[in-house]
């Protein structure tokens, strides 16, 4: 079975498999949290939803792509992705504590796009910062 994996194409196909259940999962996790329902929204035409949720997206692809870059055991890989999920949320419930005057789930839900765009950003930086973390280590 260790020569199985030893297959470029092998190992691509298994990263990619989980790393979208693993995206997917993390959506899911993400959609509980939030006052609104994120595709409900997109299909209504919420771009503060779509922008937030783009964000989370790409942060949480960009932590992948650090993760496996860095990692060759598939389990350690997948290990560093949860841990980077977990800091993306610690990230976004640290964001609605430090705007006191205004909730971003209401505003994003609402569809004010200054916020939407601030949640993406804030998503997409701290991917970097959490991925610099795992390749540094």
């Amino acid at each position: 079975m260790e020569t199985f994996f030893n297959y470029a194409f092998v190992k691509t196909a298994a990263n990619y498999s989980v790393v979208v259940l693993a995206i997917i999962v993390f959506l899911a996790v993400f959609e509980l949290v939030t006052s609104y329902r994120n595709w409900d929204e997109i299909k209504k035409g919420n771009l503060s939803v779509a922008m937030a949720t783009g964000g989370k997206l790409f942060g949480l692809a960009n932590i992948f792509h650090f993760s496996i870059r860095h990692n060759d055991s598939f389990l350690t890989m997948l290990g560093w992705g949860v841990f980077g999920f977990v800091l993306l949320l610690i990230g976004y419930f640290m964001f609605e504590f430090l705007t006191p005057k205004f909730r971003v789930d209401e505003e994003i839900g609402n569809d004010n796009r200054a916020v939407g765009l601030m949640s993406m950003i804030i998503s997409i930086s701290l991917s970097f910062i959490i991925g610099a973390s795992i390749f540094s280590m």
